[in-house]
């Protein structure tokens, strides 16, 4: 008898082919069905890898939305666009209301040599900072009377200049005086996905950073759901608040 009638069939299937349970999952995750829809929905993934991808900053889903294909729901393609980056070497963040890739945290050691070294903030431009993030929208009048100490113009340059704050309105208030609020940008450094992710009294509390002997009326105030919007006792910052305050450049007028 030959070898060959010996032989005996072993059942194998392809790495990529998911199993029985798998494609259960991934129907009951996406709820896009019809083949069409999902072809759709693949390219339309496609493009907006290639939009954050070539982009320096975070892309906001209020840009993708005007360059995907109409009809597209942005949100699952983001998602299906990060569960495919979910375990690479660099990951889809969301950054607010905006989209990123970055390193994988497990491998940011290897950017080490390539890490611009920063220069430190001083402590006072980091309380400042944590004021500001914490009781946004705040003027400089109020970073004063919650620090106790007068606040030097230098340290809000400072923090302006590394765009991690903003001037973001005027108070209204007799002087119309700044109020300050964080940006993405600081969302981006501190990996946080919105304001609100800062970390609470406890957290602070179990990292160390406050005294377990604070006075018992202490309290962190929430920041607000969305930094971009006004409050009610805020206006606008107009093209001559700009010009005063050194934002834009004085619109030169003939005689």
């Amino acid at each position: 008898m030959s070898e060959r009638a010996n032989a005996s069939v072993i059942p194998f299937k392809m790495d990529d082919e998911p199993e029985e349970g798998e494609i259960d999952q991934a129907s009951a995750q996406n709820p896009v069905q019809n083949p069409a829809e999902r072809l759709h929905m693949a390219e339309a993934v496609r493009m907006a890898e290639a939009i954050v991808f070539a982009s320096a900053e975070p892309v906001s889903e209020k840009q993708l939305a005007a360059r995907l294909p109409d009809g597209i729901n942005v949100a699952l393609a983001m998602t299906e666009l990060q569960q495919i980056y979910a375990r690479r070497g660099v990951n889809l963040v969301r950054v607010g209301d905006a989209w990123a890739f970055r390193t994988a945290g497990d491998l940011a050691f290897l950017m080490s040599r390539d890490t611009v070294q920063q220069r430190k903030l001083s402590r006072a431009a980091l309380e400042v900072l944590a004021i500001i993030a914490y009781h946004q929208p705040v003027t400089r009048a109020e970073i004063e009377d919650i620090r106790g100490v007068e606040t030097s113009k230098g340290t809000l340059d400072t923090l302006l200049e590394t765009e991690w704050v903003r001037m973001r309105g005027r108070r209204k208030t007799p002087g119309r005086p700044v109020t300050y609020g964080t940006t993405e940008t600081f969302l981006d450094h501190f990996a946080l996905e919105e304001i609100r992710d800062l970390p609470g009294m406890e957290e602070l509390k179990g990292s160390g950073l406050l005294s377990g002997r604070m006075p018992s009326n202490f309290s962190i105030p929430q920041p607000p759901a969305d930094p971009d919007v006004l409050t009610e006792d805020e206006d606008p910052l107009t093209d001559i608040d700009l010009e005063e305050l050194g934002l834009l450049t004085p619109r030169v007028t003939e005689d």
